[in-house]
Order: structure tokens, then C-alpha cells, then sequence
């Protein structure tokens, strides 16, 4: 019952994200977060509700968690990277853009990538264990 519950909550807040109502979001994933603590799928939704709404610490943490359950999710990095950005740590914030790239390669994550992962080159091969 409880994973359904969760399932709606995550519903329901993605919807609010889509209609561009992120603070209401925010209310359906927290409620879904304490349903379901550490599922991926609601922190990342819950990071990007945050981020809508201009929580950057708060997005940032969810999308660490979110990595912690999945530390392959190409998208949770990309993200992660952007939260990076607008607290002003750019390289941490490029070796996020590369991990994701590195992961899938898309034009997104490219540009991202060689705008800012120059100084996070080492720790995309490093973490990837490419290098």
C-alpha cells in the first residue's frame, strides 16, 4: 500500500512540475520522500521541484542522495552539476557535466561538459575508472 501511495505522490508531483507549479510539487514529493525514503525516482523528482523553486542546497542534497542510490544516473549528475553552477562551484560542477557525459553523450551534456569539465576531466576518468 505504502509503494503505492508513493507511486501517486510522485505522480502527482511531477504533474505540478510539468504544469510549472513547483512549490506544490515540492509538497506531493516530500510527502512521497517519507513514504519512500531513498527512492531514486522521487529524490531526483524532488531535486528538480527544489531547483524550480530556487532551493539549490536543498535540490543539491537530493540529487547526492539520488546518486547514492544510482551513482550510474547520467541525468541526477547533469542535474547535480547545474545546482553546482549556481552556488558558484564550477568545477565541481564540470565534473559532474562530464561524468554524465561520459555516461550518455548528448549534445546537452557535451556543451555543458567542454564549457565547464576542462578541470573535471581527471575525476570523470578517475570515478569511471577510465583513467
Amino acid at each position: 500500500m505504502a509503494d503505492l501511495d508513493a507511486y501517486m505522490l510522485l505522480k502527482r508531483g511531477l504533474r505540478l512540475l510539468d504544469e510549472g507549479i513547483p512549490t506544490k510539487a515540492v509538497e506531493a514529493l516530500e510527502r512521497a520522500r517519507s513514504v519512500e525514503p531513498g527512492k531514486g525516482s522521487i529524490l531526483e523528482a524532488l531535486g528538480r521541484a527544489y531547483y524550480s523553486c530556487g532551493r539549490f542546497p536543498a535540490a543539491e542534497e537530493c540529487f547526492r542522495e539520488a546518486l547514492e542510490v544510482a551513482p550510474n544516473n547520467d541525468y541526477a549528475h547533469y542535474c547535480l552539476g547545474l545546482c553546482l553552477l549556481k552556488r558558484e562551484r564550477r568545477t565541481e560542477a564540470g565534473a559532474h557535466f562530464k561524468l554524465a557525459w561520459c555516461m550518455r553523450p548528448s549534445e546537452t551534456y557535451r556543451e555543458k561538459a567542454a564549457r565547464f569539465g576542462a578541470a573535471g576531466a581527471g575525476v570523470a576518468r578517475t570515478v569511471l575508472g577510465t583513467g
